[in-house]
């Protein structure tokens, strides 16, 4: 089966500077797509950024100019590079791949979430 793991968060100041990072493993054949989402708080789950395979990238509104998201595909995994943070950045932030598995099924698979909070 698929895993996907998320590392990176923690505490930072607002203006500063984290990386996540989302590790996949498992018996995968390709990866369609991977994404970051976030939940804040109160608030339901939303999208911040993904990846096709291609290579192209899409960002929410919020987030345009100050996160990208890049991918290491030979260690299938995959980062969100985030500056200029600010205090609405905080939340818990999934990982998300849709992937195919050795037995050519498609799957959608989420990662556990990392903490962000931004904050004086």
């Amino acid at each position: 089966q698929v895993q996907l793991v998320e590392s990176g968060g923690g505490l930072v100041q607002p203006g500063g500077s984290l990386r996540l990072s989302c590790a996949a493993s498992g018996r995968i054949v390709s990866i369609d797509l991977m994404a970051w989402y976030r939940q804040a708080p109160g608030k339901e789950r939303e999208l911040v950024a993904n990846i096709i395979s291609g290579g192209s990238t899409n960002y929410a509104d919020s987030v345009k100019g100050r996160f990208t998201m890049s991918r290491d595909n030979a260690k299938n995994t995959v980062y969100l590079q985030m500056n200029s943070l600010k205090p609405e950045d905080t939340g818990v932030y999934y990982c998300k791949s849709n992937v195919v598995v050795g037995s050519y099924r498609n799957l959608e698979v989420w990662g556990q979430g990392t903490r962000v909070t931004v904050s004086q």
